[in-house]
């Protein structure tokens, strides 16, 4: 008998075996699936998707997917969670006592906790190699045979994101599909090695989404932060590539590092560092670090997850959009698709290994991180405080709703009381009278870091070689008047009441709007698309002691008769639904001011736009606009190709906006005659940064460049002259020496003409996130709506010769052509999409100037 159970038991294990042996076949690799080896061909999003979907149905007890969203195109946006068999079933409970431990939620941590690594790939979407690795890393990950990826699973739970911008990777690999010689032309000048405009670097709306990380402008960005924000992992690799001639970039990061990087975060670094070193070396790989790349700017894949408690890092890999299949390097070598995959699959294995291998010290410094932040914050300013008032309340209903999706806390005062504090608007410090229900957001929080690095005036540039802008403060961004207060000062959780609905009469002679944010510009355009005629007062005026500055909306009976009853509840709803507060009026008379008849009340005629975008114009310059209209503003626009501008009638459109580019070819003599034809008949010409450049000293344009560079000549000639040894520079040097030229992305105040309808709003200044130097002279003929005068610079980093260029500068500009307006934007109000007090800007060129 015992035999016989002997011999049962046998015969189960064989099976067992043999079952085993069986779905181990049954996992197929990347190649067995797609049909072709990795790096023989391109991946489209759909299969990569396929395949991941297929490796979370034969292997659920190893990993799990989950589809958090979809791209601007459609597209699936997938997060494949790893993890072992023992962690996979405990992933729920694995995140909230991550989140417990950063304090974000309460109660005590349950269980052994492992380290969370976050791995991105495919954020660019020419930069497609890693999302072809990492079909390769997945599959390393579930391989059942695979026992060194099963050991570092016992300590780490892996999150990977196959693809963070399927638009713009598809854009790139059908693109390179249809091009591309069999096998792949590996000569740098073959046809496969150069992207038509605009390249499949940037998402749907051509917007850079790794310089989104903290702005959150895309669908992508925001539905993939809502996630992150749920797990927030200990370590970010963050997986890129660059020019074809470079080798391979990983950790530790360049100067300069924001000083709220802790010294753990830095000596990290070269932790990870050095087990990809390992690897890299014995396959004799060449690589570098500590150059390029640093973590400064809060915005990238790796400063982002930094600045939130993780051991952030970008990898880079030679080859980018210019590679494809194959490419023959100056040195002679041929860099391979298959090689960029390899040096990716690599990384990341090496980052799972540190991750795995330190996971207990990782987790520890990570619930030390967060119990600093709540008890121990960083800088010397303990809270942010916002005034508010009606002016402020579309903006800071703007910067409430940044502030939930960043998990950042706040509250307001419970009562008025009076503090010493640094005024953003003066940069200087000053005595601060804090009244009640003025927005509040103390330090003393879970996400501490973020908040410091996001609102303090101005970050401590260790070094002023970055890779990007160096000024980005909150107040500014939102154009909120603020303080930044060295003290602690609580505030309550309560959101003040609402105030009242101020319309007491039922069908009023006219319906009054403020106008002063983005939700105004909304309220107007979502009027104007219901046929509701609108009306804007030029001048201030005073109604029932209440006082109105120019630029507010009045909606009258009169005009809108068409609409019979409809016209009451229509704009009532529409007010309600964009968050603006009504006054009615019974009378169109005025106390002071023009009365609702008078010729100071403009009528705003609904204008077709037209956007000119194609070859010459920067993709994202044009994203950035074509995004604020279909997105923001639900406003139709007309995009205008570059390829068949000549054969556009303009006098079809009202308005015609030239985003930054370069316009040589498109608007030659002959166009550019029938663009000031137009104009002189009535049209709106907007030109902004580089376009308002090339306009510049054109016959009938008033505009000029500014003389900067030949009194900085003359300042040469000067030092040379008193310094014989001035000319013996340093080769190593020439880096820094060119970077006195630069403005690196800083907030400057613009002296507004408030009575122009291009500043109505704003009061007397406008912050501008100024990035270049290349400035303007006032105008003779025309308006010098906002201008830059001596003292106007507020924070960011400025080289000295830029710094110099940048006085007495025009910035905003409005001039009268025939029946028609040319607007000039020296800076660019809707860079990147988080600017949001360039917003309301923007609008009042497309909407309010020449009505």
């Amino acid at each position: 008998m015992q035999n016989t159970i002997k011999r049962l038991f046998a015969f189960a294990f064989v099976l067992l075996s043999l079952q085993t042996a069986m779905a181990q076949q049954a996992l197929q690799t990347p190649a067995q699936f797609l049909g072709y080896t990795l790096g023989e061909e391109f991946t489209t999003h759909a299969r990569i998707t396929d395949y991941v979907n297929y490796l979370a149905q034969q292997a659920p007890n190893r990993i799990r997917v989950q589809e958090y969203g979809k791209t601007y195109e459609g597209r699936p946006l997938l997060l494949a969670y790893v993890a072992s068999d023992e962690n996979l079933p405990r992933l729920e409970q694995i995140r909230e006592n991550n989140l417990r431990q950063a304090g974000i939620a309460d109660g005590q941590v349950q269980g052994k906790q492992p380290a969370i690594l976050w791995m991105s790939y495919n954020i660019h979407g020419n930069e497609s190699v890693s999302s072809e690795a990492v079909l390769q890393v997945l599959y390393d990950l579930v391989d059942p045979n695979n026992q060194q990826t099963k050991k570092w699973l016992e300590n780490t739970v892996v999150i990977l994101d196959p693809c963070v911008n399927p638009d713009g990777r598809e854009r790139y690999v059908q693109w390179y599909k249809q091009v591309q010689n069999r096998g792949g032309n590996a000569s740098p000048y073959a046809w496969e090695h150069y992207e038509p405009w605009p390249g499949g670097r940037p998402n749907h709306y051509y917007f850079d989404l790794n310089r989104d990380w903290a702005w959150q402008t895309q669908i992508e960005s925001k539905q993939r932060m809502a996630q992150y924000n749920q797990w927030l992992p200990q370590v970010h690799a963050d997986f890129h590539e660059m020019g074809p001639e470079q080798p391979y970039y990983f950790s530790p990061a360049a100067k300069p590092l924001h000083e709220s990087i802790t010294p753990w975060q830095r000596d990290f670094q070269y932790t990870i560092g050095d087990y990809n070193r390992q690897y890299f070396d014995q396959n004799n790989w060449l690589y570098f670090t500590r150059e390029n790349f640093d973590l400064f700017y809060p915005s990238y894949g790796d400063t982002w997850p930094t600045f939130n408690g993780a051991i952030g890092m970008t990898y880079e890999q030679g080859g980018s959009g210019r590679a494809g299949l194959a490419y023959k390097k100056q040195d002679g070598d041929t860099l391979t698709l298959t090689d960029r995959i390899a040096h990716h699959h690599i990384a990341s294995l090496a980052t799972l290994q540190a991750t795995a291998e330190k996971a207990d010290q990782l987790t520890q410094e990570f619930r030390k991180y967060y119990d600093n932040n709540l008890k121990k914050p960083g800088g010397a300013y303990k809270t942010f405080v916002f005034k508010a008032d009606d002016r402020s309340v579309g903006n800071l209903k703007a910067l409430t709703d940044y502030l939930d999706q960043q998990q950042i806390r706040y509250g307001y005062a419970g009562k008025s009381s009076s503090s010493k504090g640094f005024n953003y608007a003066t940069g200087k410090e000053e005595s601060v009278r804090v009244n009640q229900n003025d927005l509040v957001v103390s330090m003393y929080q879970p996400k501490s870091t973020l908040v410091k690095v996001l609102f303090e005036p101005s970050s401590n540039l260790e070094d002023s070689l970055t890779y990007d802008i160096t000024s980005w403060a909150m107040p500014y961004a939102f154009g909120l008047q603020a303080y930044a207060l060295k003290s602690r000062l609580d505030a309550n959780n309560q959101k003040p009441a609402k105030a009242a609905n101020p319309i007491k009469v039922e069908r009023p002679f006219a319906y009054l709007a403020r106008w002063n944010s983005l939700q105004d510009v909304k309220f107007l355009t979502d009027l104007m698309a219901q046929k509701v005629k609108v009306r804007m007062s030029e001048k201030p005026f005073e109604m029932e002691n209440r006082q109105y500055e120019a630029g507010t909306l009045i909606i009258t009976r009169t005009g809108n008769e068409a609409m019979g009853d409809k016209l009451d509840a229509v704009v009532r709803a529409t007010a309600e639904k964009h968050g603006v507060t009504l006054q009615a009026s019974t009378t169109g008379f005025v106390s002071s001011g023009a009365d609702f008849g008078s010729g100071s009340v403009r009528f705003l005629k609904t204008p077709k736009v037209a956007l000119m975008s194609g070859e010459g114009v920067s993709p994202y310059a044009f994203g950035e606009i074509w995004h604020y209209f279909e997105q923001q503003i639900g406003y139709p626009v007309t995009v205008l190709g570059t390829s068949y501008f000549g054969n556009v009638p303009l006098h079809e459109f009202d308005v015609l906006i030239l985003p930054a580019g370069s316009y040589g070819r498109v608007l030659n003599e002959q166009a550019l005659e029938q663009v000031k034809n137009w104009v002189r008949g009535g049209g709106k010409l907007i030109a902004l940064e580089s376009a308002a450049g090339f306009l510049a000293g054109k016959k009938d344009f008033n505009l000029q460049k500014k003389n900067g560079d030949e009194a900085t000549e003359k300042e040469k000639a000067k030092e040379t002259k008193e310094d014989p040894y001035r000319l013996l520079r340093v080769y190593g040097d020439r880096e820094r020496d060119a970077i006195s030229e630069d403005v690196q992305g800083s907030v400057f105040r613009v002296n507004l003409d408030k009575t122009h309808p291009l500043a109505f709003g704003y009061g007397d200044t406008y912050y501008a996130l100024v990035r270049t130097s290349d400035t303007f002279s006032f105008m003779k003929d025309g308006w010098n709506v906002g201008v830059l005068k001596k003292d106007n610079y507020a924070t960011g980093f400025v080289g000295a010769k830029a710094k110099a260029r940048l006085k007495d500068a025009l910035i905003l500009g409005a001039q009268p052509m025939g029946r028609g307006q040319v607007i000039y934007l020296a800076d660019n109000p809707l860079f990147r999409g988080f600017w949001h007090n360039g917003k309301l800007l923007f609008g009042n060129a497309v909407f309010l100037v020449g009505q």
